[in-house]
């Protein structure tokens, strides 16, 4: 059967696949965390990390690209709503892929002489899944039961993303580069 997809759509779904697979791993046999949503999330959203722009997808008001933390969170406490929301899961996206899959380059980045020098993403990842799951909206992809969890098992689920990484690194065949 032929595949009329696009390549990137194509590559998308491997990608997919490939994350599954290993996160269903490192989560459910390594770790002993049955939770399927979690582990769907934590797929998600190393799949939109990766191949895409989507890490850095927050942008202020000028339309410019946020790349630090604080900036978002500054902008999160700007906004009300849906959109607030939707920064601070952002936030805890953020903070929970670069602590677990490339925690080296997290020190990186908050030691580079920005603003987030004084930042524990750590913390921070937590306290804004927390905040994100309170704020209450009609739809969304990621209920807030799941978003507390989140925040409760940040440290669990940062842990759960190095093992990801090593597997990763075993099936490449190399180390991963950033």
């Amino acid at each position: 059967m032929r595949d009329d997809r696009p390549q990137a759509d194509r590559d998308e779904s491997a990608a997919r696949r490939f994350f599954a697979g290993v996160t269903e791993q490192a989560f459910m046999t390594e770790l002993g965390v049955a939770d399927p949503p979690l582990i769907d999330y934590v797929t998600e959203l190393l799949t939109r990390f990766i191949a895409s722009d989507d890490i850095y997808s927050v942008r202020g008001v000028r339309g410019e690209r946020l790349t630090q933390v604080a900036d978002m969170l500054a902008e999160a406490e700007a906004r009300r709503g849906p959109a607030r929301r939707r920064l601070h899961r952002h936030i805890g996206d953020f903070t929970l892929f670069w602590t677990g899959v490339f925690p080296d380059v997290a020190d990186r980045l908050r030691h580079a002489g920005g603003k987030d020098a004084l930042l524990n993403y750590r913390e921070l990842g937590k306290l804004s899944y927390a905040a994100a799951s309170r704020i209450r909206v009609d739809r969304e992809t990621a209920p807030s039961e799941l978003l507390e969890r989140l925040s409760d098992e940040f440290e669990l689920c940062v842990y759960g993303l190095g093992e990801v990484r090593k597997a990763w690194e075993e099936a490449d065949g190399g180390p991963l580069l950033v």
